[in-house]
Order: C-alpha cells, then structure tokens, then sequence
C-alpha cells in the first residue's frame, strides 16, 4: 500500500502507547522486562474430530513441542491449567446445551439424535469421543490466562489451544463449541473496565461479537473475509453493534489474496485508532492462522510473518494481552505461526531452520520457519477498497463514547449483569432513543471447506484448486460491504 494514506504517524503512535502505559490504564510490574505466561493442557492435542475433519487438534502438539526445542519455554512461565467446572462454563453458556455435552458420545448418539438440529451438531461440529473434556481442557486455559492477568502475574498470557470464537450461548458452530474467548472475557470484566477483542481468523468473530453486541464495556473489532456467502456469513460492515453497544462492534470486510503489504497497513491503521479512541485496560488477541496463505480453508495471501506483525503491533501498546489460537487447517503452517508468534510475544529471535523434533516430517519438503505462503490466490482487494474501509472504520469511531466510564460491581453475575453497570436511566434513554432503528443481520451460510483424510495434512493439493475455483466464483459476485 502506498505510504501516503498513512496518517497515523508514528508521533500518534508514540503519544497513545504513552497515554496507555499509564497506571490508570494498565497493570504492569514496575520493571521493563515483559512476563509471558503460557499454558498449555498436554492432553489437549489428543482429541479428533473424525478421519475426514479439516480441524485437528493435534496442530497443538506440534505447536508446543516447537515452541520447547526452540527453547522459548525458558522465557515464560508454563502453565499446566485445570479444566473449567461446569459452573464456570455456564457463566456464558446454557444449562441444557452444556449438560447435552456432557452426555452425548459417539456410543449413545442416536438417543439424542432430536436434538442435534437445535444444539447444530452434525458435520461441521461432530459428536467425538471425549467432547466434553476437550472443552473443559481449552476453556479451562483461557479462564486460568484471564485471572493470572488480573492477578497481576503476567503481563501477556497464551492458550494456542483457545480461540473457539463461533461457539453460541445454546449451539456449537464452525468446529467450536464452548466459546473460551467470552469466558475469558468475562473473567476480565471482573476487573478491567474495558476490554478490546481483536480477531485475525479469516473468518468473523461472530460468536465473541454477538455476546457482548449490546454493551460498551467490550469492543470487538474482526477482520475477515466477508462475501455473503463465507461462513459464517456475519461480518458486514454495517454491523456496529446495539443499545448501549452500538458502534462497539467493528467489522472489517476483506476480500479474497490480501497480501502482507496491505493486510499489515490497514491493522495498523484500524487498530491504532480503535485503541487510541476506546482505550482499552485489557485486549484479546485471537489469531487464528487460517488467513495465512496456503491454508486449506483459506483465501487469503498472508506470510507466517505479516502474520506475526499483527501480534506485534497489538503486544507494543502495553496492555494486559491475552493470546488465543482459532482456526487454521494446514497443520504444519499453524505450528510455524504460533511457534513464531510465540517467540514474538518473549522477545526471541528465531532461526529460519526449524530444530529436529520427532515430528519433523510434517514440515517437509523445507523444514523452516517461514515457508513461502503469498501469491496463491487472486488478490481483488484494490487501493480505492482499502482506503474506503479504513474512512468507514474511522467514521464509525468518531461515533464513540471515547472510553466509556462504568460503575464497578465486585463479582458481576452473568453476562446481563454488565449491562447493568452503567446509568439505568441512560440505558433507557438509549434503549427508547434507537428502538426500531438497530437490525442485525445473522444470516447463516453454509461452510466451505473441504474434507482431508491424512492426519499429517499435506496431501490433497488437488482439491485445493477445486475449492479455490469455487471460491473464486463466489467472490466474483461480490460488490459487497460498502
């Protein structure tokens, strides 16, 4: 992208990390040195979702055993955390949805096959041998990640294995069905006013965004692919939340093969305005690895590297971060990203040569960190688009209420209850003023993606060009979003 469009210059830049180091606004500990805390549950890798699933758990294995011969573990604290309780699932989550979970196996399905429909259980989000245990695992992460920041004992936390962002309160979807990211969220807002969502899967943040669509006390900012017709086909721009969350909801609708140039212009962008106007006391980064090129169900042209811009650019504000993991289906490229992104986060140059590990012949033929990933898929994303979205992002901040004052309660008691915090009279006032003039289209699509056998996922390039085709055909319809 050509520099000329960059007006928030690095002075701006320089002043909001200034205004956000304050203690007002972030806990940090008083010495310059930045804790990283990492957790990660070594059973969590062991699940899976079927022969034929495109999500594999085991991408987390692969992850944390690069992470340890890289040596990044002697730079953090490692976290071994414990599952979640039920109790703590069903601080987002409903009773009936969590207790089908709890019973549901591959064994006994057929009894509960009336109510697969309504929990959307079927392909996309299967019925696998230990369900229940595998999100307990990952939720129980994101929960323990939340309450070490508050505890002030980190600076940055990581759960690779959390990032679920499609789980509903009553329904799983897109492969996610405990969403961890709003249970963390929530754990968060027991201490931190004001918490910003940043989301970098291909695909939108819907489940994350349409939990807190109605409050100011969390801002959720996606950037995704958005066709209409992409799973899981939110994300529309118009999109800016309701009531008292009406213009907290940030959508940025991207096309398909944005490369590393444009992709890390426009974050930089949106996210220094988004933060210097919201000034969030907290952030959640989800990165899910999806929206690198190359990845079986993905369209975009990112690098390993422009990818890790992104953490980058968030972990230089300064403010309590905690980092989830999503989607991402070339297993070997999600291992790569996280483990650099990893290495980012501790302030650790790595070799381009990955070290011998005894999984090392997912990542032949190259064996290294940073695989060429770019140029694969037609980029439609012209300047006149690009500089168009980030006038729209710019002039829905302007809508804001800055930093959104609140009233603290010690223990808040679900997620209603947030929207409580503030003036009762306001929140009427607001709730009579835009009655009728708020709509939110949740329109469902169905997911395009493709199905792999080999568990090492490096086989099936043919149907790579098949889905691609496809695809390309969708978006070619797409005048979309503005």
């Amino acid at each position: 992208m050509p520099r000329s469009g960059a007006t928030l210059t690095e002075d701006r830049r320089s002043a909001n990390k200034a205004k956000h180091a304050s203690p007002a606004n972030v806990r940090l500990a008083s010495h310059n040195k930045t804790r990283v805390a990492y957790f990660h549950d070594e059973g969590v890798g062991n699940y899976h979702y079927g022969e034929r699933h495109p999500m594999k758990p085991h991408r987390l294995t692969l992850t944390n055993h690069l992470v340890l011969k890289y040596g990044l573990h002697d730079k953090m604290e490692i976290f071994q955390p414990r599952r979640a309780t039920d109790d703590e699932i069903l601080e987002f989550h409903a009773a009936d949805y969590v207790d089908f979970l709890k019973r549901v196996t591959p064994d006994n399905q057929k009894e509960f096959e009336q109510v697969f429909q309504r929990f959307n259980v079927g392909d996309d989000c299967p019925v696998f041998t230990g369900i229940y245990e595998f999100c307990q695992r990952y939720a129980g992460a994101s929960i323990e990640a939340s309450r070490k920041l508050i505890a002030g004992g980190a600076n940055i936390c990581i759960n690779w294995s959390g990032g679920l962002h499609h789980a509903k309160k009553c329904e799983a979807s897109g492969f996610c069905y405990i969403n961890d990211i709003v249970l963390g969220i929530l754990e968060l807002l027991r201490y931190f006013p004001r918490v910003l969502y940043v989301d970098i899967d291909i695909h939108h943040g819907d489940g994350v965004q349409e939990a807190f669509y109605t409050t100011d006390r969390v801002m959720t900012v996606s950037f995704h692919k958005y066709n209409g017709d992409f799973f899981p086909g939110t994300g529309h721009i118009d999109e800016i939340g309701s009531n008292l969350g009406k213009y907290y909801s940030l959508n940025v609708p991207l096309r398909d093969g944005i490369d590393d140039e444009q992709y890390i212009w426009l974050f930089k962008a949106v996210m220094e305005a988004t933060i210097g106007t919201y000034q969030p006391s907290a952030i959640v980064l989800q990165c899910g690895a999806d929206s690198l090129g190359c990845d079986r169900l993905g369209c975009f042209n990112l690098s390993i590297e422009a990818h890790g811009r992104c953490v980058q650019i968030i972990k230089d504000f300064k403010i309590p971060l905690l980092v989830v993991g999503g989607g991402g289906y070339t297993v070997r490229n999600v291992a790569r990203c996280w483990t650099y992104e990893t290495s980012i986060l501790v302030d650790t140059e790595l070799s381009n040569e990955l070290p011998s590990n005894e999984y090392i012949d997912f990542f032949k033929p190259d064996y290294q960190l940073h695989p060429h990933l770019s140029g694969r898929v037609e980029n439609q994303n012209d300047q006149a688009y690009l500089f168009k979205l980030r006038e729209r992002v710019v002039e829905q901040l302007r809508y804001l209420d800055a930093a959104p004052s609140i009233q603290m309660q010690e223990m808040p008691p679900n997620i209603q209850g947030f929207l409580e915090d503030g003036d009762e009279a306001m929140r009427e006032a607001e709730e009579d003023s835009e009655l009728g003039k708020d709509t939110r289209g949740v329109a469902k699509a169905r997911l395009e993606n493709e199905w792999y056998e080999d568990d090492y996922d490096n086989d099936g390039e043919a149907m790579d060009s098949v889905w691609h085709k496809d695809n390309s055909a969708a978006s070619a319809a797409d005048d979309t979003t503005m």
